[in-house]
């Protein structure tokens, strides 16, 4: 299992919902945090509470539907000198949901895009070549287990993309380690689920994280988060490593 103690992650959405609980879950574990929000205030509360925890954290902030906010972002982690070597691509829009889908509209698909599809690809294409040049990194970009749901097309066609990139880079370093997956945490009583959404957030530790510890090499898998609820985290990356196979 990967020791992610002095390590440093970039988590994207971390002021609330599951990238929330996961920066406290991997402040936990001794890993040092990057934290973006819309807003670097919003961010004040998990600022305070996984610097309370020991390790050293900072906050950046970018809208994720404005291209050029993301490359001001990535820039300024840059020039602190930051060595990012854990990706959590977490944050995330469900635009809308649309009874009448027949009239969805072009915006659905392109703003969704920009955050859900494009912007991770950004983070993705900024830090793999620099995790391969250290020999080491994880990658988890969150996906969506929607499927055969017309309602949300914008959401679940920008996810689908995301899946596709995830498994297309994963296959450029298959058997090295650094590792790029996905992470689905089930359909959640968050912001973007929605208050009657079956599973609690916090269902989703330690599985939504797993991709991060495991250490088998393998990349373009799929962690569906909520397989790994009530799991100890070193139970979770035994189950992830004898049950979660690359699609290659």
């Amino acid at each position: 299992m990967v020791d992610v103690k002095g390590k440093w992650a970039l988590i994207t959405g971390a002021s609330r919902g599951i990238g929330y609980l996961s920066s406290l879950f991997m402040a936990e574990q001794g890993c040092n945090l990057v934290l973006h929000s819309r807003k670097k205030e919003h961010c004040e509360k998990v600022l305070s509470e996984v610097k309370a925890k020991g390790v050293e954290a900072y906050v950046v902030e970018a809208e994720l539907t404005d291209l050029a906010q993301v490359e001001r972002m990535l820039a300024e982690i840059d020039a602190k000198e930051t060595p990012v070597s854990i990706v959590l691509n977490n944050a995330g829009l469900q635009i809308a949901y649309r009874v009448d889908y027949f009239s969805t509209p072009v915006s659905d698909y392109t703003e969704s895009f920009k955050i859900n599809t494009i912007a991770p690809a950004m983070i993705c294409y900024h830090y793999l070549p620099r995790m391969i040049e250290n020999g080491f990194g994880r990658i988890l970009n969150t996906t969506s287990g929607i499927a055969l749901d017309p309602y949300q097309a914008g959401y679940s066609a920008s996810k689908a993309a995301l899946d596709k990139i995830t498994i297309d880079l994963g296959h450029t370093v298959q058997g090295t380690d650094v590792m790029i997956n996905l992470t689905d945490p089930g359909w959640c009583r968050t912001d973007l689920g929605g208050p009657h959404a079956p599973n609690a957030p916090e269902s989703t530790i330690p599985g939504i994280v797993v991709g991060v510890f495991v250490d088998d090499k393998k990349s373009g898998r799929n962690f569906g988060a909520q397989t790994f609820t009530g799991m100890t985290l070193e139970e979770a990356v035994k189950y992830a490593e004898e049950h979660f196979d690359s699609p290659y």
